[in-house]
C-alpha cells in the first residue's frame, strides 16, 4: 500500500517508520526535522503536499489535527499548512487524522474527501486508556513527595479512563474513591469494590483526598468546591478543553494543578503509534 503522511508529532513520525517496515510506501511532508525518518527504507520525503499525495489513496494527518483552528500541527517542520489549503489539495481521497474540528467536515465533503477522526474509533480509544492511565500514575509520582501506597485518590468520572486508572491505582495499594452521577456507573463502582461518591454531592468530603484526578470534560471542580480541598492536594485534569477544573480558582488558591493532555503521545509514543497503525489497517480492511 501507499500512504501520505502530512505533519504530526512523534507518534506520527514513529507511525511512518512502522508503515514503512511493513513494506508500504510512505510519502511524507512536514516531518523533515524528525530524525526517525532519516535514511529509512520506503520513506520518501517530499517537497510539497502535492508531491506527497499524488500517488496515494490514503492520507494521514496530525493527532491532534490543529491547535489553533487555522493550520495543522507540524512540530517537526518550520513550514505551515493552512487547513483549507490542505483539504483543497487532497480531494477524493481517504483522510485520517485525530481531534478534527466539526467545521472541517463540511469542507471535506465539498472536496469529496472521506474524513475519519481516528480518535473517535472505539478500539483506539480503549487502547489509549492504558497509556493514559500509566501516564497519569507517572505524573502523580513525579509531583508528590509521598508514595501512592496508602494515598487517598479521588477519580472524577467512571468512563473508559476512570475504569482502567482505578484498577491500576488499586494495584499500587492506593485507596481509591470513584465519583460518578449516573446510577449505572455508581453501580459498577460498587461492583468493582471501589469507594463510591456521587459527583453531584462532592464538596466538604474533598478535604480527605491527597490526589484528585478528573476525567470529565466539563467543569466539576468549581471555585466553590475547590475551597474544600487540602492545601497540599495534587489535582490532575485529563479532560480535553475546557477541562473539568476552574483554573483561575486553582491559581488563586495556589493549588498544585497539572492539566495532563495527550498523555499517550507524550509518555508512550511508540506504543501509541502501534495502536494507531493497527487502527488504520482496520479502517482500510473494512473499506475493501
Amino acid at each position: 500500500m501507499k500512504f501520505a503522511i502530512i505533519g504530526g508529532d512523534l507518534r506520527i513520525a514513529k507511525l511512518a517508520t512502522m508503515l514503512a517496515k511493513d513494506e508500504n510506501k510512505v510519502y511524507t511532508f512536514g516531518l523533515e526535522k524528525s530524525e526517525n525518518l532519516k535514511n529509512t527504507k520506503n520513506i520518501i520525503e517530499c517537497n510539497s503536499v502535492k508531491d506527497a499525495i499524488q500517488d496515494v489513496e490514503t492520507v494521514i494527518g496530525p493527532i491532534p489535527f490543529s491547535s489553533n483552528g487555522k493550520t495543522i500541527n507540524m512540530p517537526f517542520s518550520e513550514k505551515e499548512i493552512i487547513i483549507s489549503d490542505l483539504l483543497n489539495s487532497i480531494k477524493s481521497k481517504l483522510f485520517i487524522a485525530g481531534g478534527i474540528p466539526l467545521d472541517i467536515y463540511e469542507l471535506a465533503k465539498n472536496n469529496n474527501i472521506e474524513l475519519i477522526d481516528i480518535m473517535k474509533r472505539e478500539e483506539l480509544a480503549i487502547l489509549n486508556t492504558i497509556a493514559t492511565a500509566e501516564g497519569t500514575i507517572k505524573v502523580a509520582i513525579e509531583n508528590t513527595d509521598t508514595i501512592l501506597h496508602g494515598s487517598k485518590v479521588l477519580i472524577l468520572g467512571f468512563g473508559r479512563i476512570g475504569k482502567v486508572l482505578a484498577k491500576k491505582l488499586v494495584g499500587l495499594s492506593a485507596k481509591v474513591t470513584c465519583a460518578a452521577r449516573k446510577d449505572e456507573d455508581l453501580a459498577w463502582i460498587q461492583a468493582y469494590g471501589y469507594n463510591i461518591t456521587n459527583i453531584n454531592t462532592i464538596s466538604k468530603n474533598l478535604n480527605q483526598f491527597d490526589i484528585i484526578i478528573n476525567t470529565v470534560p466539563h467543569i466539576i471542580l468549581t471555585a466553590e468546591k475547590l475551597k474544600y480541598v487540602k492545601k497540599d492536594v495534587l489535582i490532575i485534569d485529563l479532560a480535553s478543553n475546557p477541562g473539568g477544573v476552574d483554573q483561575n480558582a486553582v491559581k488563586n488558591l495556589n493549588l498544585k494543578f497539572i492539566w495532563a493532555l495527550s498523555l499517550p503521545g507524550k509518555i508512550a509514543p511508540t506504543t501509541s503509534a502501534e495502536f494507531i497503525r493497527d487502527t488504520i489497517y482496520n479502517i482500510i480492511q473494512r473499506r475493501e
